[in-house]
């Protein structure tokens, strides 16, 4: 049976992920890729992540049976566009991106609706471009497919494939609920959260107080904050409809809570801590989603000199890769002074187990 040929229209951190991930998976398909930046597509083939690259939008793709669209979404129509003529027998295009709604309806307004199937690998990274890519990237992430109304099973299944060959876990959602569940777990979470940090800039005295002490769980709560300006920007003005449906409602929320509070209802802002520390206890703990899985736990350690170099040499004799070490300047919720990331769960179990047989006290 003949290998799969793949095409990437783009090749940024998402696409060279997705790439990285299939050669590792197979490095017998060939993979071809074209972007306007033409050194990051040569460095790739020099990594062996791709095969072929393309000057354009050309006859070669049509040999492919999958092409990857990571393009911003402007482009997107102009692109379904000059490929729908180039697709063989079979052939289908994916997309990336982050909302659905947009690309579904551009795809019926051109009658490509059966050679096109939507994707949204639920991953990401503070850095981007190709060279941020890796090929355990979308590892234990939802990787979420929309079909049309005239998607066949077995382009379903090719994309159920191609998901789990490179480490993810597919997930069948209908375009519009993707929307709005994004909506309410990543939108609008990403606008309260840069709500919130320019409110402590605005709301901060001369001396930087609250900036000094927003090293604990304010810094946790607000880091998808630094994301990228120009991809939210993009995202909120495709999903608009949707955020401030779910806006709206929480607005409404805070005016609930505001008026509890003035009416000092303790038993109500009893029950807001209660009923949402319920629910989030249901959350599954392996980092699905589109913010970055967190791998790391805290440690207790006493600080004296040479104290992080030895728990480091703990974990480097046992080839234990640590993606970073930090220390914890605020720590309300009882964590201890250091805090580990690594890049996989494995490494976060491997570390873990270590390190309590060396007595080393651990938080979550």
């Amino acid at each position: 049976m003949a290998k799969p040929i793949y095409g990437f229209i783009g090749l940024g951190l998402i696409g060279g992920s997705i790439a990285r991930g299939l050669k590792r998976a197979d490095p017998d398909i060939t993979i071809m890729a074209y972007m306007r930046s033409r050194a990051r597509l040569e460095q790739a083939k020099k990594d062996g992540t791709i095969d072929l690259i393309l000057d354009g939008i050309d006859k070669a793709l049509s040999l492919c049976d999958v092409i990857f669209l990571c393009t911003p979404v402007e482009y997107n129509a102009s692109y379904l566009e000059q490929l729908g003529p180039l697709l063989k027998p079979g052939a289908f295009i994916t997309d990336v991106g982050s909302t659905k709604t947009e690309i579904h309806k551009t795809v019926t307004e051109l009658g490509m609706e059966d050679v096109f199937v939507g994707g949204h690998p639920m991953t990401g990274s503070e850095k981007t471009g190709y060279e941020n890519s890796t090929d355990h990237l979308l590892e234990n992430a939802y990787y979420v497919i929309t079909p049309t109304e005239k998607t066949t099973e077995a382009q379903i299944e090719q994309m159920k494939g191609i998901a789990s060959a490179i480490g993810a876990i597919p997930l069948i959602l209908a375009y519009e609920e993707h929307d709005f569940s994004v909506a309410a777990i990543s939108h609008l979470p990403h606008l309260v959260a840069s709500s919130l940090v320019n409110l402590v800039r605005d709301s901060d005295g001369p001396e930087g107080t609250m900036k000094r002490l927003a090293a604990g769980g304010f810094k946790d709560i607000t880091r998808i904050a630094s994301s990228s300006p120009v991809m939210w920007e993009q995202i909120c003005m495709t999903n608009t409809e949707n955020i401030k449906i779910l806006l709206k409602k929480y607005i409404d929320s805070l005016s609930d809570i505001y008026q509890e509070l003035d009416s000092r209802d303790e038993t109500a802002i009893y029950r807001l801590f209660e009923e949402s520390g319920s629910y989030r206890s249901t959350f599954s703990s392996r980092g699905h989603g589109p913010v970055s899985p967190d791998y790391s736990f805290s440690v207790d350690i006493v600080d004296e000199p040479g104290a992080i170099s030895v728990l480091s040499a703990i974990l480097a004799a046992r080839g234990i890769n640590v993606k970073n070490i930090g220390i914890n300047h605020s720590r309300e919720d009882g964590e201890g002074a250091l805090r580990i990331d690594f890049y996989r769960e494995h490494d976060r179990t491997a570390a873990y187990d270590l390190l309590k047989k060396h007595n080393y006290v651990l938080g979550k």
